[in-house]
């Protein structure tokens, strides 16, 4: 039998409140706005949706390069990730993550364009759910995506937080 890997987790302390990580082996799987306290049980739940072992490990070291680059993005250093990460989802929704991830920093992108992107241009509502599924938000960008009205729509960790994540792109890129 396949040894499921660990899923290593930490948390850190943002301008936009806790942010829980999660890492494998092959990179980053999982960013939760809350408290590793709070998140467990959705990250459990996740992994176990998506076949991987749900015993999560606190560890420091399998996450510290995804602080520093986090960290350096809210002081408004960092423009572009560069972690390994690992994508769990259904095809259709990795095709969507993949899109936002070409998204330009500083710059937005409505449901409807994503959907043309990926070639499925009659997929807008299901790109919303794709991006409300997204498991590693910040580092794939769902949150430059907007209403077709320009209106900041729907965003896992309220609409408080797109705004500011938004904030600090439109600051550095101006």
């Amino acid at each position: 039998m396949e040894k499921k890997p660990l899923i290593y987790v930490n948390e850190m302390e943002s301008p936009i409140g806790p942010l829980t990580l999660g890492s494998v082996e092959a990179g980053l799987c999982y960013v939760s706005f809350g408290h590793l306290v709070d998140e467990e049980g959705l990250i459990k739940a996740w992994a176990k949706k998506h076949m991987l072992h749900n015993e999560l490990v606190f560890d420091e070291d399998h996450t510290s390069e995804i602080r520093r680059q986090l960290e350096a993005y809210f002081q408004g250093q960092l423009t572009a990730f560069d972690l390994p990460i690992v994508l769990k989802g259904s095809p259709f929704q990795i095709k969507v993550w993949k899109a936002l991830q070409m998204i330009p920093y500083g710059e937005t992108r409505t449901y409807k364009d994503i959907a043309a992107i990926i070639g499925n241009p009659k997929s807008v509502r299901a790109v919303g759910g794709a991006n409300n599924k997204n498991p590693i938000p910040i580092i794939i960008p769902c949150h430059r995506v907007i209403g077709s009205n320009g209106a900041l729509v729907g965003y896992g960790g309220g609409l408080d937080k797109k705004e500011y994540l938004l904030a600090i792109e439109n600051n550095q890129s101006s």
